[in-house]
């Protein structure tokens, strides 16, 4: 389950640094090639949004396979794409199918045993995490190899095998309600409003990803404004980053132990400490910058993937009948929280320069902080 969710999630990042190469192969003037990972996103979101819920309708067995041979049908269909608009329309079903993560995590948590609920949410999620952090050099190393369309072809293969396994490997999940789909939908507000925990674990995660979001958003282009490097060393900070999410099933198992919020308060705090190393970097000398960079880059992720662990241990506890619905407002809270910090770190990029990132991420993972130090 974590290998699938890997892969899944893998799919939203892989065109990223194969955009010069789909963009010449294609004839993609004006930018257009850079709408492909924009396009994907948003089929990612309007997922969780729409189509994340129905894991409380139906079996979540069934929605994983089928969602897993549409994502590999979209890889594959991608890879085929003779032009622009072919490859947008892949790009928004793969956003969409990519959603079968959100379907495993809580098949996950169903799965387990209330005492060790966290755990395995930990593992899966280190699967999860680490596919958004080492596709973007995976496709990289593939597409500049072999090119684009390869890296599509054998993305489809892997989540087709994928697909395979999860069949034979899960059993089936009964239903837990019996809504009918507007109503589900319905559910969500009514859900938001009756959870005050809900409230506060989704804002507190989607401010911490204000601040991780402006970070990975601007440091390639810091990098190469003022140190004059190019992308293959920020995909290189990408190691960090997976060597943080490995903090995820020590995150649950502590989860278990201590209980989520004491968990989250503490991830967050090691955030905030990375995120603040950040205000130190004005006037170092590039190789104490870049080590600066990767020390930073460790502290966060990890108190980042931590507490998302452990708000996601939080929230699955509150009702186990509507553990996807609730699923669904978490990261729906958190890819706006990434959405915000990308458009937010670029302003601030431009505005006030690399202090101006660190200050915002900082003070996003204050608030954050503040948002969980709170008392129900």
């Amino acid at each position: 389950m974590a290998a699938g969710a890997g892969f899944s999630v893998a799919s939203l990042y892989y065109s990223q640094p194969m955009l010069g190469l789909i963009a010449s192969d294609l004839h993609a003037q004006g930018g257009g090639a850079g709408l492909v990972p924009t396009v994907t996103q948003l089929g990612y979101a309007l997922g969780i949004l729409l189509l994340a819920p129905l894991g409380d309708r139906f079996d979540r067995r069934s929605l994983i396979l089928c969602k897993s041979a549409l994502l590999a049908l979209a890889l594959g269909g991608a890879a085929l794409a003779g032009q622009l608009p072919g490859l947008l329309l892949t790009s928004l079903l793969i956003g969409l199918a990519a959603t079968l993560a959100q379907d495993i995590v809580p098949a996950a948590a169903a799965l387990a045993p209330e005492a060790r609920r966290g755990q395995v949410v930990g593992k899966v999620m280190t699967g999860l995490l680490l596919g958004i952090l080492l596709s973007r050099v995976v496709s990289g190393v593939v597409a500049q190899a072999w090119g684009w369309r390869t890296l599509y072809v054998l993305a489809a293969i892997a989540v087709a095998l994928m697909g395979v396994v999860l069949a034979r490997a899960l059993p089936r999940f009964a239903a837990t309600t019996t809504l009918r789909y507007p109503a589900l939908l319905g559910s969500l507000w009514r859900l938001w409003r009756e959870q005050p925990s809900l409230r506060r674990a989704v804002l507190s995660q989607s401010l911490l990803a204000v601040g991780f979001s402006a970070f990975w958003s601007t440091l390639a282009l810091m990098l190469q404004q003022q140190l004059g490097l190019g992308s293959a060393v920020a995909g290189a900070f990408g190691i960090a980053g997976a060597a943080g999410a490995l903090a995820a099933p020590l995150a649950g198992r502590f989860a278990d132990r201590l209980g989520s919020t004491v968990v989250a308060r503490l991830a967050i705090g090691v955030a905030l400490v990375g995120f603040a190393l950040l205000l130190l970097g004005g006037g170092l000398s590039a190789a104490a910058l870049l080590a600066l960079l990767a020390i930073s880059a460790l502290l966060f992720d990890f108190g980042f993937q931590s507490a998302l662990v452990a708000h996601q241990t939080l929230v699955y506890g509150l009702l186990p009948a509507a553990r996807s619905r609730l699923n669904a407002l978490l990261f729906t809270g958190v890819f706006i929280g990434m959405a915000s910090g990308g458009a937010l770190g670029t302003l601030a990029l431009a505005r006030w320069g690399w202090q101006g990132v660190a200050a915002l991420a900082t003070g996003a993972a204050a608030a954050s902080l503040l948002v969980r130090l709170r008392r129900a």
